[in-house]
């Protein structure tokens, strides 16, 4: 059986909404195993001089949780 857990993080770039969440995933893969999915609840950005300046995005990811992890 398997049990997930999720967890909102907000992901930001200067490129795009889509570079945004790839770097969040990335960066969070570094500290979480086994993260199966990822679903984009909200995406805003901030703008300067008309443009768009960065942008940002909040994921809610999904992670199994390891039942046989030892806690040592």
């Amino acid at each position: 059986m398997d049990i997930k857990k999720h967890l909102i993080i907000t992901g930001n770039s200067t490129v795009s909404w889509k570079d945004a969440i790839v770097k969040a995933i990335a960066e969070a893969s570094k500290s979480i195993d086994y993260i199966t999915d990822v679903r984009i609840l909200e995406q805003r950005a901030s703008v300067d001089g008309g443009r768009i300046s960065e942008y940002f995005v909040d994921l809610d990811l999904s992670f199994i949780i390891d039942l046989n992890r030892k806690n040592n």
